[in-house]
């Protein structure tokens, strides 16, 4: 059997990078998948499910916009039946201005998608689960919400946020059968992290991103679907309340440029 065999599964921000290297796993692994995003590409990310012989519904949706996560959600149980797994991915980087000239709206801007989108995503796919008495959620936090220097002010204090919001749900949730754990990715390859990337190539130093943290190397969309699924899976039954760095080892140290002896 696959690992999400008869599971029906919505994963917000599915039109690029994590969200649909996560979407198309989870079809490949027996999910009929509910995609979500507020940019039309997740039409695409759909086309792909479908070509590889999975189910897909793709739904353009904003994650901020309580009445759209509810519609979403409500839209995937009509079509499928009911909600199995949730992986609340959905996040904007904010970019990096200087702290002290940003405005309170520049803060709402990240906090709406980043931290409020998740609440209202688990709000209403737990509304769902809860009376079954299971379900998995996975949220997308960040190395950036364990300690500074990974991101900018509202977008390192969302993730913050999502990584307290996943500990409380666990235990606001108790006994209920749900489960939800978060994954805090590093560096990695997507749309989000795509200037990073542009300004290396154009300096040349492409090789040195991700050389801060032991494995020497940024990470890939697939490595985190990988962890995502793995908490949405039944592997994870006994996982609950987590927030788990995948990061190639950077959060495990205050990162340096050298190495000591």
């Amino acid at each position: 059997m696959k690992r999400l065999d008869g599971r029906i599964a919505l994963v917000t921000g599915a039109a690029s990078g994590i969200g649909r290297a996560s979407a198309i796993l989870f079809a490949a692994e027996g999910a009929k998948v509910v995609v979500v995003d507020r940019s039309q590409e997740i039409e695409e990310t759909a086309d792909l499910i479908k070509k590889a012989g999975g189910a897909a519904l793709a739904l353009t949706t904003d994650v901020s916009s309580e009445f759209e996560v509810a519609a979403a959600v409500d839209r995937a149980v009509s079509q499928y039946g009911t909600l199995d797994v949730l992986y609340a991915n959905a996040g904007v980087s904010g970019g990096f201005r200087n702290f002290l000239e940003l405005s309170a709206q520049d803060w709402m801007d990240v906090l709406g998608v980043n931290l409020i989108g998740v609440y209202l995503s688990i709000k209403h796919a737990a509304r769902i689960m809860v009376p079954k008495g299971r379900g998995a959620i996975v949220c997308t936090a960040s190395v950036a919400g364990l300690r500074s220097g990974a991101g900018g002010a509202p977008y390192s204090a969302s993730k913050a946020g999502v990584i307290s919001l996943t500990q409380l749900s666990a235990n606001l949730l108790g006994g209920t059968g749900v489960r939800i754990n978060a994954i805090c990715p590093g560096i990695i390859e997507t749309g989000m992290t795509k200037p990073i990337f542009d300004r290396a190539k154009e300096r040349g130093t492409e090789g040195k991103i991700g050389q801060l943290n032991p494995l020497r190397r940024y990470g890939h969309p697939e490595e985190i679907a990988n962890m995502a699924l793995f908490l949405a899976s039944d592997e994870s039954s006994y996982v609950n309340g987590q927030a788990f760095p995948v990061d190639g080892g950077l959060s495990t140290s205050h990162p340096v440029a050298g190495r000591w002896g």
